[in-house]
């Protein structure tokens, strides 16, 4: 297998058009039960009684079976691992016999860019109860969002940050009608949202403390949309750069090598490095004068687009 491809628990093959890369369709699945994602509820009704015992036996069986990737083979790193810990680890019952000597290991990787558990957000609780004016309207070739208030009247100072929190879903319908809410809110706000950005930053350093790519470019896009979405807003998130910046610092050189490929991550805005790039920019220019050495000190290699 290449790196471009990945092969799935059934054996199959299955491209995804997100990333330009082949994706196993059950990931969403492992990463629940491995506790990364924020699980559902037990039935479309809701959580069953406290006092009702679940038959789980078939469901940790699945479960297991699909936690495990089809790397974990008899020959795999994770199995060998597995051996070298507790196979023939220890010496015989008298002095002269030596003990296998254990295999030395490469020292742990330090995680910095590898993927944090998501935790359920406040906009999935507030969607489940019905507290939300929204709902999906589908469109025949595409879906939006049906607002059932006019957007002008709402409470930004109540709504705004339950949107901004549903940043980090990855599953639909909580996604989509967080990102498109935040977007329509955004467009509409005006004046509404410079009051409003103290409340925000809590929920965008949550997103982006996930790490999870998906959730980083949609985070990055949101932000490049806020500082635009009226005056004086890129200038009231200066003194927050100490809670936004230091995860751009950490993934501003992260660039796809696609070699002779193609990278269609440029055509659908899904490069990280190059997301960083444009929202610190547009923080520089719309920032005030602070911006920019308020951006050198916490991304020391960033260079800036104004002076230059």
């Amino acid at each position: 297998m290449t790196a471009a491809v990945k092969e799935t628990t059934a054996g199959m093959l299955v491209k995804e058009d997100k990333f330009n890369e082949f994706y196993d369709p059950l990931a969403k699945k492992r990463d629940k039960w491995k506790g990364m994602l924020p699980k559902g509820h037990h039935s479309p009704l809701g959580d069953f009684p406290s006092d009702y015992v679940v038959p789980n036996n078939r469901l940790k069986l699945i479960a297991m079976s699909i936690m495990k990737t089809p790397r974990d083979g008899p020959n795999s790193a994770r199995s060998e691992h597995v051996k070298t810990k507790l196979h023939k680890t220890g010496g015989g019952c008298f002095s002269t016999a030596k003990a296998t000597p254990r295999k030395d290991l490469s020292p742990p990787k330090a995680g910095a860019h590898s993927t944090r558990a998501i935790e359920s957000s406040e906009f999935r609780r507030f969607y489940d109860r019905g507290d939300l004016p929204v709902q999906i309207a589908h469109r025949g070739t595409s879906n939006l969002i049906s607002w059932k208030v006019d957007i002008e009247k709402l409470d930004y100072h109540h709504y705004l940050p339950i949107f901004f929190d549903g940043l980090r879903e990855r599953e639909d319908p909580c996604r989509f009608l967080a990102v498109q809410g935040v977007y329509d809110m955004l467009d509409k706000g005006g004046s509404k949202i410079l009051p409003v950005v103290p409340q925000l930053i809590i929920p965008i350093k949550t997103a982006l403390n996930t790490r999870h790519p998906e959730v980083l470019a949609t985070t990055l896009k949101v932000l490049q949309s806020l500082v635009l979405a009226g005056e004086m807003i890129g200038e009231a998130l200066v003194p927050y750069y100490r809670q936004i910046l230091p995860v751009f610092n950490i993934f501003k050189n992260k660039r796809l090598n696609s070699g002779h490929n193609i990278d269609y991550a440029q055509r659908k805005r899904l490069n990280i490095g190059d997301l960083i790039d444009e929202t610190l920019e547009i923080f520089e220019i719309h920032g005030g004068e602070d911006a920019f050495i308020n951006i050198k000190y916490m991304i020391p290699t960033y260079e800036s687009c104004v002076l230059s």
